[in-house]
């Protein structure tokens, strides 16, 4: 007995997707590889999963893309081209009893020198020891796999099963192929809307394209709830005003458990690094918009006002962490005034990269030596046999070398009251080098006197 099947025994366009009341996506769901919209570096003539569609000869692949790309369209194509035994479950309701099912007839089927093709839709929903059940099968070839995935499989497929597939990444549809796919909804009379003798107004063609962003589930679906009001007030023209009530806003790409979430900080971080407050601005927004943890945002920019300002501006880390307890303390939608401010400030100050350069280089060292004695002069002299084994001789107390300076004028302590700090056989290392910017210049310049004098 096969699992639950989305697609039937070969996939394709089954019935469920092609009678007249099902959702105008599942409608015009390309059929061949002719009818795809989208993904020419993939499918393009000559292209290397169309050699591998058109000559039977796929292989296990994940399918990576953001919803709307045609994942789901692709493995039905497959279905649709192949001669082997296509077996199709989704991640959210299927077992590791369906994948066990599917593997059994599987090996019978191979007995008899026919492959199976399973694909798994959402396969990043699949828990370790799903995947880990699938994988024997497809590594020694019971079954081809085609997994689809809006998340990316280098954090969600375990390695194993990842280093066993081919991974193709789907692009986000162009505007391009968004208005050539909404042009086709419009014009087919078959399994479109051609036949309700509808027509798009005005500027409401470019609206959709604009707010479906490169989905096209989301422009046919959009279409098709405009489509609906029209007729329900026995129009033949779709406006602007039916589209904009049907898709509300541009669908966000960003997900915060999922790729978006590390490309879109990550964005963020370089324009404060860059100093460049509009872009800062523009990705901080999205992230609030997306749904981030603001308290996510912060604690990237408490790390940033300490590695790349630093010195150069130090009430920058004081004004990320106040930032921190004021968002803690307001919380949304108004917390987004102390990060628009945390932001704008940690762009526009100097930059330093000299706390964690510095600390690298002084950690370098310590891999090397951190089992030599703390020199004799600077250890604590707590107690009398401590005395007695010279615990703390010599050493010279800061404050009167200060005090001196003071009364003479000097720029740094005299060399007689100078002394060493560090271990024996690192004496004369230099880790921290002071940035060029700010009010690190000022600090530069007491660095270099003291070390002068040395």
């Amino acid at each position: 007995m096969d699992a639950p099947s989305l697609f039937g025994d070969r996939g394709g366009n089954s019935e469920k997707g092609t009678r007249p009341q099902a959702p105008l996506a599942a409608r015009m769901r390309p059929r061949t590889l002719d009818e795809y919209v989208g993904q020419h570096h993939l499918v393009g003539e000559g292209r290397v999963l169309r050699r591998a569609i058109e000559s039977d000869d796929v292989p296990s692949m994940i399918l990576w893309g953001p919803p709307g790309t045609g994942k789901t369209t692709l493995a039905e194509i497959v279905a649709g081209a192949t001669g082997a035994h296509f077996v199709a479950l989704s991640a959210v309701s299927a077992g590791v009893a369906d994948l066990r099912r599917v593997v059994a007839d599987a090996q019978r089927l191979r007995a008899a020198e026919r492959r199976t093709v399973l694909f798994i839709d959402e396969i990043h929903r699949f828990n370790k020891a799903q995947q880990d059940a699938v994988l024997p099968y497809v590594e020694d070839g019971t079954v081809t796999l085609i997994g689809a995935t809006t998340e990316n499989p280098s954090f969600e497929v375990n390695s194993a099963l990842l280093s066993r597939a081919r991974v193709f990444v789907l692009k986000p549809l162009t505007d391009e192929e968004i208005a050539t796919i909404v042009d086709r909804a419009m014009a087919d009379d078959e399994r479109g809307l051609g036949a309700a003798g509808l027509t798009l107004a005005g500027d409401a063609r470019g609206v959709v394209v604009n707010l479906a962003n490169g989905d096209a589930r989301v422009a046919l679906s959009g279409l098709e709830l405009a489509a609906r009001g029209a007729q329900s007030e026995r129009r033949t023209s779709i406006e602007l005003a039916d589209i904009r009530e049907a898709l509300q806003r541009r669908t966000a790409a960003y997900d915060k458990g999922g790729e978006a979430h590390y490309d879109v900080i990550s964005a963020f971080i370089k324009s404060l690094r860059g100093s460049d407050p509009d872009a800062a601005l523009y990705w901080l927004a999205r992230m609030l918009e997306g749904g981030e943890d603001p308290l996510f945002i912060v604690r990237r920019m408490v790390i940033l006002a300490a590695e790349d300002v630093g010195l150069a501006d130090p009430r920058a880390l004081s004004m990320a962490v106040a930032c921190q307890q004021a968002v803690h303390f307001v919380g949304l939608p108004e917390g987004y005034l102390p990060m628009a401010e945390c932001a704008l400030y940690l762009a526009a100050a100097p930059k330093s990269n000299s706390v964690i350069a510095s600390y690298g280089r002084a950690l370098a060292d310590v891999e090397g030596t951190r089992n030599d004695p703390v020199p004799l002069h600077l250890r604590n002299a707590a107690t009398s046999l401590m005395r007695s084994l010279q615990y703390g001789k010599g050493y010279i107390y800061a404050h009167d070398a200060y005090a001196e300076m003071a009364q003479t004028g000097q720029s740094a302590p005299p060399s007689r009251r100078l002394q060493a700090y560090l271990p024996e056989n690192l004496e004369g290392r230099r880790y921290y080098e002071p940035g060029v910017q700010g009010e690190e210049a000022r600090l530069s310049e007491w660095i270099a006197a003291r070390r002068r004098v040395e």
